[in-house]
């Protein structure tokens, strides 16, 4: 590895901001997925290093990203974004498969989940509707496998950290899903 990319790694794990994102491009680093899900991508800017992270692992044209978001359906409110032609180009330069989603969790998962296949790693961003993003964790176990890793952007006091979803909180989050859908 040369000398510039290995302190590019260094930036992006110990010095980018925002400092959040930090957690995704180190539990990249840790744990090498090839195939990435992010929820909610905003600007676009956590998807392009973080396919830069795992490109230290694999060649990029082994990296699969798929990004959903809602693009230029995204509110004032939801933050900033970028237009799903900006984020195509954003993210080709990278040399990863990429495939962008529009709409929120909840319509994207439901209709794809079965066909996109597994995932070793899944971002969800904060900001993203309560009420789709709590719907959608029915079909998250559909696209994980045994070695897959959530990380989950939660709001605490102004300030957004991701943390890892274990398994038993994801089964749990599943299990209240139904209990909605057969109310």
């Amino acid at each position: 590895m040369s000398v510039t990319r290995c302190l590019r790694l260094r930036y992006l794990l110990h010095l980018s901001k925002p400092a959040s994102d930090r957690t995704v491009y180190r539990a990249v680093h840790e744990q090498k997925p090839r195939r990435i899900l992010e929820l909610g991508m905003g600007a676009a800017e956590r998807a392009v290093r973080t396919i830069e992270v795992a490109a230290h692992h694999a060649r990029a044209e082994e990296i699969h990203y798929v990004g959903v978001d809602l693009f230029e359906s995204r509110s004032a409110a939801s933050g900033p974004g970028v237009s799903l032609k900006t984020a195509y180009r954003l993210l080709r330069s990278t040399g990863a498969a990429i495939r962008l989603l529009p709409g929120d969790p909840l319509t994207v998962l439901s209709r794809f989940a079965n066909e996109l296949g597994r995932f070793d790693l899944v971002v969800i961003a904060a900001g993203l509707s309560g009420q789709s993003l709590g719907q959608a964790w029915y079909f998250v176990p559909r696209i994980l496998h045994g070695a897959s890793h959530v990380l989950l952007q939660e709001t605490r006091g102004g300030a957004a950290e991701f943390r890892e979803v274990p398994v038993r909180e994801v089964e749990a989050r599943v299990q209240a899903c139904q209990r909605r859908r057969v109310a």
